[in-house]
């Protein structure tokens, strides 16, 4: 056995572990906060690395390619089809992302303003249900993507 074998797989896992190394120091602000960058970018060519080596190892064949791909035609599945999947998936997740950031910063000011005036419930409550709908739009979206298939 080659020592590559065992030499690049641990390089890649240490890239990949390089980001937890300011979080086990306690570095999140600051200028040390900074060398994230550099981390982050270690990460990145540790999965690349990993992208190389996982098909090297032998782990990976394309004895069964195939015949999956005679199945997938068979059964209709197109590229277009599976990027079809994938917007709705990238839609709705997306837009239920952007309704969580546009809800955590309504809703706490919705509060703060009916805490001071009771009567501010109805006005407060309509800016909260106005970032909800934006995951609703989205949800709508993804449906109508998927109904076009």
């Amino acid at each position: 056995m080659n020592a590559t074998f065992f030499l690049l797989p641990l390089a890649a896992v240490l890239m990949l572990m390089m980001p937890l190394l300011p979080i086990y120091k306690g570095i999140t602000t600051g200028k040390k906060a900074k060398h994230a960058v550099v981390f982050n970018l270690c990460a990145f060519f540790g999965v690349a690395a990993l992208m190389v080596i996982i098909p090297m190892g032998g782990f990976v064949t394309l004895a069964e390619a195939p015949a999956a791909a005679a199945a997938a035609m068979e059964s209709g599945m197109t590229i277009g089809s599976g990027l079809a999947y994938l917007a709705a998936a990238l839609v709705t997740g997306f837009s239920c992302i952007g309704a969580g950031i546009a809800v955590a910063a309504a809703a706490p000011a919705a509060i703060g303003a009916f805490s001071e005036d009771p009567k501010a419930f109805g006005k407060a409550l309509i800016f909260v249900a106005l970032g909800e709908g934006v995951a609703l739009y989205g949800l709508l979206i993804s449906i109508l993507i998927i109904n076009n298939l």
